[in-house]
């Protein structure tokens, strides 16, 4: 009678245990994205030349603004496109005492802006510098805000935050990006333009306002 050897048996465990810690490995560099988006300091290469939004002619767009104001405030008509009182999703947005020049105590500054439709969801955002002698810029921005506006939606504003207990006087740039959902906010590629404010010690001169958008 010839005795049959089983040698597979023994190594069933062992071989079980390697194929689990290959499968978790292999799990674990999927979920891992090897393109995810990282944020840069810095992407300019030289200095970037950007169009102005501070001066706009009626009825020609800036970028994908239809149209864009700084101001002290912004209100809000829920009943824009439909019956007096009745609730909309894309309510109009109106700029409330727009200027250029603040006080130093003005709690924020609102940029105001009607764009273009979206076919997609976009970021708007913005970052604000203080500007030195001969226009340099500070270092570093002051401060920055996003706004993620649906492809539905055309109305929407961005909020520039009083720093500390107030703004220092002052001339003031704002670069403002438009980018698509999931790519970096403030990349140079996607800068569409500047405006610029000034912060003014005491009550800030009143300014003719403009006409309604």
């Amino acid at each position: 009678m010839i005795e049959t050897k089983t040698i597979g048996k023994p190594f069933l465990p062992i071989v079980c245990v390697s194929l689990s810690v290959v499968m978790s490995i292999w799990q674990e560099v999927e979920a891992r994205d090897p393109f995810a988006p990282k944020e840069q300091t810095t992407t300019e290469i030289g200095s970037t030349q950007s169009p102005s939004f501070d001066e706009q002619k009626k009825g020609i767009p800036q970028s994908l603004f239809t149209w864009i104001k700084m101001a002290k405030g912004y209100d809000i008509e829920w009943d824009s496109f439909g019956r007096k009182g009745w609730y909309t999703q894309d309510p109009r947005l109106n700029p409330i005492e727009p200027g250029s020049v603040f006080s130093r105590d003005t709690p924020a500054i609102y940029i105001v802006f009607e764009s273009a439709p979206l076919e997609d969801p976009a970021q708007f955002s913005a970052q604000w510098f203080l500007e030195g002698e001969q226009g340099t810029l500070s270092s570093i921005p002051l401060g920055k805000d996003i706004l993620e506006v649906p492809g539905h939606e055309r109305y929407g504003f961005l909020e520039l935050k009083k720093p500390g207990n107030a703004w220092d006087v002052g001339r003031y740039l704002v670069k403002l990006f438009i980018t698509p959902l999931g790519q970096q906010s403030f990349h140079a590629a996607n800068q569409v333009g500047t405006m610029r404010f000034t912060i003014v010690e005491g009550v800030a001169p009143a300014e003719v306002s403009p006409r309604s958008p």
